[in-house]
């Protein structure tokens, strides 16, 4: 079975994909919204039929919440799971939208031709490059080059509060002996990258309490105790001069960047000059000695997302306030327990607590980075063949943010994942006017071809 044939059907039938997609989007699948779980059915629906018009048997598999979709096509060679997801983002605020945001189109801009609509990118156009590229190995050949199970989320962007449950209940008709994610995106929007490292996340608010109510600051300042100058001492000290993290043992389980993976980060040249100019920032403010990418893709983090306390209205009020809390996250690496950390951090804080102040916890979410074992011959063998789509040699990179099903994929149907993208770091995803290049879905089809023509070999 030959590549160039379903190169040469990918490009001649690319306006009928093109309605796909656009039909797709016409559904306003947004998981978050009790009122459109009608139209997330609606959108799994449309996934069935879609696979089943390939001759794919698929299905709905109801949950608690949103459906999920699966599919299955025997063949030869290895055993690819390919997942996606079909849900989205709400869309406040609309009146920031330029149209209807499921109302889409194709319209030129400067930078090329997009598909404008909401999940665009993120993540019904990436999802359909994976079916597009099926479809047309099917339509040249009449089967598909590996055995394939299907995978579509309708929960992904509401927490995937059924998605563990679901993996554990079904994990043997869902093992394979890779996973294949569509979800992520070119490096600077030109060069193909495969995902291996995915930070975890851990996230945390503490609130402190000092007097029983707010008071007066000329009657009782300097005499009570003020919850928000301890709350900022404490975060103060977060840091050291040379931006490492002071938490005791948070650093255990992070691994130094192998030499290899280094090299080929080295040879991305990123230009974090331009990086931060772009949001009127001139120099990385992240701890000494290591370069902009390491900081971004394989060094953990804390941040403070954001502090409450006082008077924050219009005018003035000499106000000494009861309370003041923090919003703390961790973006985790390597083999960091986001348990272990926030544990420490706990008792980091309270040892730096004086009399007559509490403390109070709200857990926001805690999983462990996701570091996949490049040795599936897959991971090399997609590697090879994406610089003749894209012109850019594939470089292994890492992922600043989190990908939890990665993760699950690992940990409840021991399988590593390769996360290969075509969106743009301007689709504006999760924002007003999100768009999907037709380029990025033009060559992510054809992407995908190359990738599967690599893995059946």
């Amino acid at each position: 079975m030959s590549l160039d044939p379903v190169l040469s059907r990918i490009d001649e039938t690319l306006p009928a994909a093109m309605e796909r997609l656009l039909d797709l989007l016409r559904i306003p699948s947004i998981s978050t919204d009790p009122a459109y779980k009608a139209d997330v059915d609606r959108a799994a629906d449309w996934l069935v039929s879609d696979l089943r018009s390939l001759g794919i048997p698929a299905e709905k598999r109801e949950t608690p919440k949103h459906p999920m979709v699966v599919g299955h096509v025997d063949g030869d060679g290895p055993h690819v799971l390919f997942y996606g997801h079909y849900d989205v983002q709400p869309v406040d605020p609309l009146e920031l939208w330029d149209r209807d945001p499921f109302d889409p189109i194709v319209e030129d801009t400067p930078k090329g031709r997009v598909i404008r609509a909401r999940g665009a990118s993120d993540d019904k156009g990436q999802l359909m490059t994976f079916i597009e590229a099926c479809r047309a190995w099917k339509e040249v050949h009449g089967t598909l080059p590996c055995k394939i199970t299907f995978f579509f989320e309708g929960e992904e962007e509401s927490g995937s509060p059924s998605l563990v449950p679901f993996l554990e209940a079904n994990k043997d008709e869902l093992q394979a002996d890779i996973a294949l994610i569509c979800d992520t995106g070119l490096f600077e929007s030109k060069v193909p990258s495969i995902m291996t490292q995915l930070r975890g996340l851990c996230g945390e608010e503490i609130t402190l309490t000092g007097p029983d109510k707010d008071l007066h600051s000329g009657m009782y300042g300097g005499a009570a105790i003020n919850p928000i100058r301890v709350l900022t001492r404490i975060l103060g000290n977060l840091f050291d001069d040379a931006g490492r993290i002071q938490i005791p043992h948070f650093y255990d389980g992070v691994p130094e960047l192998p030499e290899d993976i280094a090299a080929q980060w080295d040879a991305l040249n990123f230009d974090h000059g331009t990086f931060l100019g772009d949001v009127g920032l001139s120099q990385p403010a992240g701890e000494k000695g290591r370069s902009p990418l390491e900081m971004l893709w394989s060094q953990p983090t804390a941040e403070i997302n954001g502090i409450i306390g006082g008077y924050t209205g219009d005018g003035f009020k000499t106000v000494l306030p009861s309370k003041a809390s923090a919003k703390v996250s961790f973006r985790l690496v390597g083999q960091q327990d986001p348990h272990a950390i926030r544990k420490n951090f706990r008792a980091w804080v309270e040892a730096q607590l004086p009399a007559d102040v509490k403390i109070s916890y709200q857990e926001h979410g805690a999983s462990p980075a996701s570091q996949m074992t490049t040795t599936h011959p897959a991971f090399e063998q997609a590697r090879s063949v994406l610089g003749a789509e894209w012109g850019h040699e594939a470089a292994f990179t890492g992922c600043g943010g989190s990908i939890p099903v990665a993760g699950y994929f690992k940990s409840i149907l021991e399988m590593d994942t390769m996360l290969v993208g075509w969106a743009k770091d301007d689709d504006q995803i999760h924002s007003p006017n999100e768009k999907y290049d037709v380029e990025s879905f033009h060559k992510g089809i054809r992407s995908w071809a190359r990738i599967l023509d690599a893995i059946k070999s």
